[in-house]
């Protein structure tokens, strides 16, 4: 496998869920858990990424390497740029986003992004998909959905229903998909360190502001992001407190398995 760097952002700001990234989970800081699954994947370096230092004393204590960024970065691309400046990564270097609210995410979605950008020398960026399977999540405006060619390639992302089927929808909204042809924007990224390096001088993009997504502004400058599709569902992030509770018992259920093995 080629050589990869991890960098979790964690910022203590959150709108939501102030602190989350501090919040206890099974014993451990959430942020502590995403870095303990970044560490069990291919990376050759994982590298916490806030403006906090509260977050920061925290990470040093378990071991962590931590990189303080600046506090008023637009997107976590920006931020993602001034740690990869910051560490001199060599241009080609593959740096992969985890995102620090991602406690239950698996070693192997890591690989598998950092593998498929690896894998397409003329790409830029990679990330992930999974398929739709029901109508509710297609017409659903909060799910991104994403369109890809023959080699895996975006062609376009959009919070619209995409592909559109012109025959069987011509008059009213399907109540059944029949096929696996729509696919899920899955929000793992993996990107080159160039590219970076070029993203934080370019302006936003039309179709990024139309739509409100970031990874337009990166096909809209002509740049190829590829589109690895995985089987079975990755579990959700932490964004609200419903979400913490939810993520607390999968940990709680965990440990009373093992202890019943």
């Amino acid at each position: 496998m080629n050589e990869f760097v991890v960098v979790i952002p964690a910022r203590y700001g959150s709108s939501r869920l102030p602190g989350k990234p501090l919040m206890e989970i099974d014993g451990l800081p959430m942020v502590q858990h995403v870095w303990m699954r970044a560490n069990d994947s291919g990376a050759s370096r994982v590298v916490i990424a806030t403006d906090d230092a509260r977050i920061q004393q925290a990470a040093e204590n378990f071991g962590a390497e931590v990189v303080m960024t600046r506090a008023d970065h637009p997107s976590g691309t920006d931020r993602l740029a001034e740690v990869s400046a910051k560490l001199e990564l060599p241009a080609e270097t593959i740096v992969v986003n985890v995102q620090g609210d991602e406690p239950l995410l698996p070693a192997s979605a890591i690989d598998l992004v950092a593998e498929r950008l690896a894998s397409d020398d003329r790409a830029s960026v990679s990330t992930l998909a999974e398929p739709i399977h029901d109508v509710e999540t297609l017409f659903n405006p909060n799910v991104v959905k994403v369109v890809t060619d023959l080699t895996g390639r975006a062609l376009y992302f959009s919070r619209a229903p995409i592909p559109w089927d012109r025959n069987a929808w011509k008059t009213q909204p399907p109540t059944l998909l029949e096929t696996d042809a729509w696919l899920r924007h899955i929000g793992l990224y993996a990107y080159r360190a160039q590219f970076l390096a070029d993203y934080v001088n370019w302006q936003p993009a039309p179709l990024e502001q139309l739509e409100q997504l970031e990874q337009l502004r990166a096909l809209q400058y002509g740049h190829l992001i590829q589109v690895a599709t995985v089987t079975s569902s990755l579990p959700g992030g932490v964004d609200t407190l419903e979400d913490l509770e939810r993520v607390r018992e999968h940990f709680a259920s965990r440990a009373a398995t093992r202890s019943e093995a």
